[in-house]
């Protein structure tokens, strides 16, 4: 298969081009945000034309959360437009699309985990521009594949263990929010996933998450203590944080709508264990070659 993959330089676009390119039965290109800005329509359309995919994969966005709800005129032209002008340049040239979306399209309302039939009912700038982009998705392409994630973490971008882990080596005590729940998300099993999705030439909503379910605290406690720092993690309440932009109480995803493809994900206490395992790497290999 031909893959062209619209924010390569990001996070997930990174696990995606590092799954991806050593595989030889597929030819990959990636391209961040200087080599194509989703918001400029001719320019996604001519690099759509050369590269001629069998899929698309968008996972560029502006996914900064308080800064979308600061700047939602620049969180709609990225997320909602820019999507839409992918969708476009699929349709014209006959390629698949996928597009990552988000948890932040519900209303973190409910107690149990979202299903695709959930309606969305988004409560942020961030999670209003990516519903709006998967509804204006599917009214440009009879068939693409709208993949939900949530609480993504990973090598080589900001991130929530990241975070923790930095905080815990600088102080004795953080307080960290217990009363948001969700399913934490190694970008290395999502680019499995969307590998996998696009091979088996996947349709419509589906929700790929890293199994199991946890709070922000939880999470927190399980990184200091993986870590072996003697950090004490408190837990609090959000309203102890205010934020510019509403965070979802419950974000927990079904997995229900992958089992038609067979895929599973690992836990996310597996998929966090390989995510320190591999920083430790990382830091060694940096700490070898000064």
């Amino acid at each position: 298969m031909r893959i062209t993959i619209f924010g390569a330089t990001g996070l997930l676009g990174k696990a995606l081009m590092r799954h991806w390119a050593p595989d030889q039965n597929d030819a990959v290109i990636g391209l961040g945000s200087k080599d194509a800005d989703i918001r400029d329509a001719a320019r996604v359309s001519e690099v759509v034309e050369r590269t001629r995919p069998d899929w698309i994969v968008l996972s560029a966005a502006y996914t900064d959360v308080d800064g979308c709800e600061a700047n939602p005129q620049l969180a709609l032209d990225v997320n909602c437009h820019g999507a839409a002008n992918v969708a476009q340049a699929a349709k014209q040239c006959g390629s698949r699309l996928l597009f990552v979306s988000t948890d932040y399209v519900f209303d973190g309302k409910k107690t149990s985990p979202y299903e695709t039939t959930d309606p969305r009912a988004p409560r942020s700038a961030y999670g209003r521009s990516k519903a709006d982009a998967e509804i204006a998705i599917t009214q440009i392409l009879p068939e693409p594949c709208i993949a939900r994630t949530s609480w993504l973490f990973g090598p080589g971008g900001r991130c929530f263990p990241e975070t923790i882990l930095k905080l815990a080596a600088a102080r004795p005590a953080i307080d960290v929010v217990n009363d948001q729940r969700g399913s934490p998300t190694y970008a290395p099993d999502l680019a499995e996933a969307i590998q996998q999705l696009c091979r088996k030439n996947a349709t419509g909503l589906v929700h790929v998450t890293n199994r199991g379910e946890c709070t922000w605290f939880e999470l927190a406690c399980e990184i200091v203590v993986r870590a072996g720092f003697p950090t004490v993690v408190r837990p609090t309440t959000s309203d102890k944080f205010i934020r510019p932009a509403e965070r979802p109480q419950y974000s927990v995803l079904s997995p229900r709508s992958l089992e038609p493809y067979g895929i599973t994900t690992p836990s996310w206490q597996d998929a966090l264990g390989r995510y320190m395992d591999d920083r430790q790497t990382a830091i060694r290999t940096v700490e070898r070659s000064k």
